[in-house]
């Protein structure tokens, strides 16, 4: 089965235009999500999809396979149904392309899923959420599911309701990364925006008000996107940790 990782990018984001190219640690953002991607396992091909040229000839010069795709293009779903006219595949996977911290082991699980349950039409991530501020947050899009791990629905609001938290119950944050079966990519993005998809700014909420299935597989892998030029600090910081957990480590076992 061919899988093929395709990463949305765009100049014009709302809220840190130009973002794909912000710099960090001296490498663009974008460089960062590719080199992640490009150690998943399980994918034979890497692509970044945009409209935009200063992206393209960056994405170029580190060598990445680009395909260049519509300006009209409303969500990265829809840019990388472009890319499934283009270039054949069994499987597409969406990265979005403001991970720089992206898990190749967790992509891998998720095309792994894909392959051992081929009537799963589109899966995607999620992982527990561990505390209340996050369950209630507008800004964490929570999941339920079914008892077969199959998304019953996405919302903004705290999922499911309780009169108060229990960290007890499982409760999920949606990973957006997702992978489509191509016949599923071809359906979805032929279908309009649905009221509920409108209502929650939520897309996948399409392809659940269309009766098409999602598999949720649940991942410890832990996203960080960059929304907003304060986003990188915390990016950046999360790179100087783990750069000193081998240090840390190393002093732990010489102290044995």
């Amino acid at each position: 089965m061919k899988s093929v990782i395709v990463i949305p990018a765009r100049y014009g984001a709302t809220r840190f235009p130009g973002k794909s190219l912000a710099r960090i640690q001296g490498r663009p953002m974008i460089q960062w999500v590719w080199e992640a991607a490009c150690r998943s396992r399980l994918t034979q091909q890497v692509i970044i999809a945009t409209d935009d040229e200063r992206i393209a000839d960056t994405g170029a010069k580190f060598g990445a396979d680009i395909v260049m795709t519509k300006k009209s293009h409303r969500s990265g779903t829809d840019r990388m149904a472009e890319v499934a006219d283009k270039i054949s595949a069994h499987l597409y996977v969406n990265v979005q392309g403001d991970e720089p911290l992206l898990s190749p082991g967790a992509v891998d699980d998720l095309i792994r899923a894909m392959m051992e349950s081929p009537r799963i039409p589109i899966g995607t991530l999620a992982h527990r959420i561990e505390s209340e501020e996050e369950w209630r947050s507008p800004e964490v899009v929570k999941v339920t599911c079914n008892r077969h791990n199959e998304a019953l629905y996405f919302s903004r609001s705290p999922l499911p309701f309780q009169r108060a938290y229990d960290p007890k119950t499982r409760l999920l944050r949606h990973v957006g990364i997702y992978a489509f079966r191509s016949r599923a990519l071809e359906t979805f993005v032929s279908l309009k925006p649905s009221p509920l998809e409108l209502a929650e700014s939520l897309e996948q909420l399409r392809a659940l008000e269309h009766g098409m299935t999602i598999q949720v597989i649940e991942t410890k892998y832990r996203c960080l996107g960059v929304d907003t030029p304060a986003d990188l600090a915390r990016v950046e910081a999360a790179l100087r940790q783990q750069a000193k957990a081998p240090a840390i480590r190393k002093a732990k076992r010489k102290k044995k």
